[in-house]
């Protein structure tokens, strides 16, 4: 697991400075491996969410969601970006479905949640899927002089 306050379920990322989600979207769109990663999209992960997040798919019943958050605040000192997982909701299924790249390391990891419970799911597949992003994120951050 990376270090910084992160845990199962969330990983977080220092930046240098305080971007915005189009910002991160915009580093996305240009770097990320769509092939080797999967694809992703902006989105609400629940009727009930008062932003967008960048989505990208993990296994069957959850996803990932990126987002930058800015320093200063009590609980948020640093700028920094956050992955974290969440349920798949019913209504977003086909497009994260549709986002999952063809033959790459998180197409096995999405087939074998169908077999796992809902919990083993999101600590076993589900996690390692955040680790990869993360990781990965943390490099595309690195070339674009945000870490």
């Amino acid at each position: 697991m990376l270090k910084g306050g992160n845990m199962i379920g969330r990983q977080t990322i220092k930046i240098n400075k305080s971007i915005e989600l189009e910002d991160l979207y915009q580093i996305m769109e240009k770097k990320w491996d769509k092939e080797e990663y999967n694809n992703f999209f902006l989105g609400r992960p629940t009727p009930a969410s008062i932003e967008e997040y960048i989505c990208l798919p993990a296994t069957q019943r959850f996803m990932v969601i990126a987002y930058p958050r800015k320093g200063g605040k009590l609980f948020s000192k640093n700028d920094k970006v956050v992955l974290s997982i969440c349920d798949t909701p019913a209504s977003m299924k086909n497009q994260i479905l549709s986002s999952l790249a063809r033959d790459n390391v998180f197409t096995l990891a999405y087939q074998i949640s169908e077999a796992k419970s809902k919990n083993d799911e999101r600590k076993g597949p589900t996690e390692e899927t955040l680790q990869r992003y993360t990781a990965y994120m943390k490099q595309i951050l690195e070339e674009e002089n945000l870490i």
